[in-house]
């Protein structure tokens, strides 16, 4: 079997795993093509296991990608404005048919909010090992520390999935609508109820500096006056609850959530026009 054949035939598990690494089925395209650059014509005369060392190529290509997400949203938030964000329909949260072998190792869109808060080794070593059942040994190569680091680091990042305790994404997504329902009503104290104390809003309206308020009692006051009664969509945004804002059907604004024990911990809100220009939203909020 050649580098062709064997790279199609273990596919729909490589692309299982970088979407499960990355989070995105887009970017999982994008890190199987790179992969397959690096693999053809490579010598794999001395490859005793083909599907474990294409999962070793594609998941050192999803460790890179995931090292150039993370100084891109440095960057941005260096820069004065928030990262890009990806954004799917609410209901992109259950694979399509086509992707129903890859279900039984699906991480959901709440997991997904988690592991963005990982360093990208301990992400990787995670999902790699806990997922897809990957040794230690060979996570260990392509992270470049030893067998007992390898362990550390999916340990750590289990420590902190688990002590996260999240809810299902429809609890969140309840959490979000609570929070949109108060703000139309303008019933401040309801907005406090789904507000965590802490919270912290970042609003991206251009200009090169964002906005940022901070607590519950700020963040209400600016939901309750800031517009919050404009039609919305529901949305995902990288993996978690959200929903775009429109007047008279154009795009204005999209805001996503974090949710933390039941309560908003953060919100950033998109209303750059440019920027919402680049998102082409127009199909995602039309009826």
């Amino acid at each position: 079997m050649d580098e062709m054949q064997a790279f199609e035939a273990h596919r729909p598990h490589l692309r299982a795993v970088a979407t499960r690494i990355l989070g995105s089925r887009a970017e999982a395209d994008d890190a199987l093509q790179e992969a397959w650059i690096r693999v053809d014509g490579a010598d794999t005369s001395e490859v005793d296991n083909i599907g474990g060392w294409l999962t070793t190529v594609v998941s050192r290509v999803c460790l890179s990608m995931l090292d150039a997400r993370k100084r891109r949203r440095e960057e941005a938030l260096e820069a004065g404005r928030l990262p890009d964000p990806i954004i799917t329909r609410a209901d992109d949260a259950a694979p399509d048919p086509e992707d129903e072998a890859m279900a039984a190792d699906a991480v959901g869109a709440a997991l997904l909010v988690v592991l963005e808060t990982l360093q990208p080794a301990e992400r990787l070593a995670f999902v790699l090992h806990d997922v897809f059942a990957v040794p230690f040994e060979d996570i260990a190569t392509i992270v470049d520390r030893s067998p007992d680091a390898a362990r550390q680091l999916a340990s750590r990042a289990r420590r902190r999935v688990r002590g996260a305790d999240r809810d299902t994404p429809g609890a969140d997504r309840q959490v979000v609508d609570a929070f949109l329902a108060a703000g139309r009503d303008g019933d401040f104290e309801a907005l406090l109820r789904v507000l965590d104390p802490n919270v912290v809003l970042r609003a991206d309206e251009g200009g090169g500096a964002l906005q940022i308020v901070e607590g519950a009692r700020a963040v209400a006051t600016r939901a309750r006056f800031g517009g919050i009664g404009r039609a919305a969509h529901p949305v995902l945004v990288d993996g978690a609850p959200g929903f775009v804002a429109t007047e008279a059907g154009v795009p204005v604004a999209v805001l996503a959530f974090t949710v933390g024990d039941g309560r908003i911990t953060a919100i950033d809100a998109f209303a750059d026009p440019a920027r919402l220009a680049d998102l082409h939203l127009e199909a995602l909020v039309a009826s």
